[in-house]
């Protein structure tokens, strides 16, 4: 998180600083898959599915149902 805050390359992006991590999911000790998810996620680009995402109250089913919610977030 310190990078992507700190970084001074111009980006699209770095107008919207400083980031925060408003939820962390665990996909397990599969690499490709938490990629192939992440990916899909990325491409949806729908505000109502990053806020449903960030939800304490949300579980995963579907698409969703690897993640397994990291319990404690720190800055």
């Amino acid at each position: 998180m310190v990078d992507h805050n700190t970084q001074e390359k111009v980006s699209f992006t770095k107008k919207y600083r400083p980031w925060k991590i408003a939820a962390l999911f665990q996909v397990g000790k599969d690499w490709a898959k938490g990629l192939k998810i992440e990916r899909f996620i990325k491409k949806q680009k729908s505000r109502k599915l990053l806020e449903k995402l960030v939800d304490p109250e949300f579980k995963p089913e579907g698409k969703f149902a690897h993640l397994v919610r990291v319990p404690h977030v720190r800055d």
